[in-house]
């Protein structure tokens, strides 16, 4: 039986009146179970992080993941892959000073239609860094998840390219991301699911139309949510965290709402699947 916990991702708030502490506190006073962190280490500072160490001690609302997009893992440029994997780095020494399990991972895309350098070729770059990345991350006991991005030239953009990347990154640590809408996006099958048996690390969920990538509230979409995140479970991610992805409300004066009927609907679906871990179901109400 699975029990999963039911997190946010803080860029629900992006953009919005809700700062990040604020967010982190209306998250625990909604009922989510755990936060995920979009913040570049970069671009905080010190004591920006302590604050969201000790927000997340004080609330017992525990960090899980920080997100990294990085297109730089596929630059051909020796100075911009030396960039792109130090602040990769970056990220992995955050999640550990916030007590993370993973770094979310978006890797990148094929460019000039692959003509320059072939496909072949930017698939190595990125298997490159990411092996330099999960070794770095294995020392401070983090795993790095990749996100499928289902747009067309993008590296991992369906189930099997995911499935194949990280067989091919080959290391213990660096798992897959299942992101619900992600999958619908790419077209990708309930039994397509299934090669990410074994692989899977984390799961972001949301709802969209089916055509273009939304990040919505589940309900307000086409995405059969329930339907996928059972195939995910099937694969034998009995243990871990479904993070709630949110971004651009259409009215950032009521992102409380927007994200109230998002934990509202997701906890519906988790709990008919029997899904929810029983500690966060309590702290659900």
């Amino acid at each position: 039986m699975a029990a999963l916990e039911l997190g946010l991702i803080s860029s629900a708030w992006g953009d919005t009146r809700v700062g990040l502490e604020e967010g982190m506190r209306k998250a625990k006073e909604i009922g989510f179970d755990t936060y995920d962190i979009f913040e570049d280490p970069l671009d905080i500072d010190d004591d920006t992080r302590a604050l969201i160490r000790r927000t997340s001690e004080e609330l017992a609302l525990p960090i899980r993941s920080c997100v990294c997009v990085n297109f730089g893992f596929v630059d051909f440029n020796p100075s911009v892959q030396r960039f792109a994997l130090q602040r990769a780095k970056a990220y992995v020494d955050q999640a550990a000073y916030l007590g993370a399990r993973n770094v979310l991972l978006v890797i990148g895309e094929y460019y000039w239609d692959c003509e320059v350098f072939p496909a072949d070729a930017i698939w190595e770059m990125a298997l490159q860094r990411t092996r330099e990345l999960g070794a770095y991350a294995a020392e401070h006991g983090i795993e790095i998840v990749v996100e499928l991005e289902p747009f067309s030239q993008a590296l991992v953009k369906d189930a099997h390219e995911l499935a194949r990347f990280i067989r091919d990154v080959d290391l213990p640590n660096v798992r897959a991301n299942a992101d619900i809408s992600h999958l619908h996006l790419a077209g990708s099958s309930f039994d397509d699911v299934a090669v990410l048996s074994g692989l899977i690390g984390h799961i972001h969920l949301s709802d969209c139309d089916g055509n273009v990538h939304g990040d919505l509230p589940p309900g307000r979409g086409a995405t059969p949510i329930k339907e996928y995140l059972q195939a995910v479970v099937d694969t034998g991610f009995s243990e871990g965290t479904v993070s709630i992805e949110l971004e651009y409300s259409p009215d950032p004066e009521a992102i409380v709402a927007w994200v109230e009927e998002a934990y509202r609907e997701t906890a519906k679906i988790m709990d008919e699947l029997g899904v929810r871990s029983a500690d966060g179901s309590r702290a659900g109400g």
